[in-house]
Parts: C-alpha cells; structure tokens; sequence
C-alpha cells in the first residue's frame, strides 16, 4: 500500500470496521497447485474413499475470498491438519508450481470446467461444495501446463524448502 493510499484510507477510517480493513487488504481470488506424484498410489482421501492415483501430474484447483495467500501458504505447508481432499493427496505428492489469479468473486468452478475439457478429471475430487465434476485433474505435464497458460494466471512465488 502506498502512502497516497494509506493517508486516504486513514481519512475514512471512522467509516469502517475491522473486517472491511481486512477484506481491503487481504489477497482474493483462486489458484492453482501444480502437482507430482512420483509413484502409483492408492490414497485414503477422507469420505471420497480411497482413490487410486497415478503416478504423474496432477493440477488442483482452489479459491480463497477470505486470504489467498493464507490459503497458498497453508497447502506449502508440511505439517498441518487434514481438512480438505487435497491435504489428503499433499502427504503423497509434491508441489511443483503455484499459479493464482486476485478476484472478489469465486472462479474455481469456471476454472474447473476449463481444464475439464483438455484433462482427465478426478471424480468427485475438490467439489463437494458445487456441481463440478472434479478440482483435480490429470494429465502430462505439457498438457496442464497448456491448460494454466489458457487461464492467464500469474506465478506464485514462494521458498521452495517452504
């Protein structure tokens, strides 16, 4: 934040709350974690059951309205609480690349069904909250890779020992 725009926020801070401030300054939007596995593996993820995964590449897609970054920091993290399918599938596989995009609104599912049609989807994976087939997908990695470069999205950058 500059201080042109910190002195303007300042100014009308009598018309805010706490929450307004953080929504202002905290990162919106969605991403995506570009995945390898290196060995064939079944996984137990949680109610979904076990899934047998395949060794290779995997694209995972996400939003965070409420800290993007937080969200992105938290899947980098090694240890941490299973609460999402794809923390089931992160003790197995590692993250190769992070890709996001900054939006107020929720894009994941429009995301979704654009890597639906160029990937092999992952039933049921990531979206027991919407109607999409799947938030997991996979492919080669030139084939996802095509798939991020669709989507303009920019690279995460983040320590890779994380």
């Amino acid at each position: 934040m500059t201080i042109t725009q910190m002195n303007n926020f300042l100014h009308f801070k009598e018309k805010l709350n706490l929450h307004s401030l953080y929504s202002m300054l905290v990162m919106k939007g969605s991403y995506l974690l570009l995945l390898e596995l290196e060995n064939d593996k079944t996984i137990p993820t949680g109610k979904l059951g076990e899934i047998a995964f395949n060794k290779g590449f995997y694209v995972y897609v996400g939003s965070a309205l409420s800290g993007l970054e937080q969200r992105i920091k938290r899947h980098l993290r090694e240890n941490k609480k299973i609460h999402w399918h794809i923390d089931y599938l992160l003790q197995y596989a590692k993250i190769v690349n992070v890709f996001y995009k900054e939006n107020n609104i929720r894009e994941e599912c429009h995301i979704a069904k654009k890597l639906d049609k160029k990937l092999l989807p992952i039933p049921g994976f990531g979206c027991s909250d919407c109607i999409c087939k799947s938030h997991l997908f996979y492919g080669t990695n030139e084939e996802i890779k095509k798939g991020i470069n669709i989507l303009n999205m920019k690279t995460y950058s983040y320590d890779a020992n994380y």
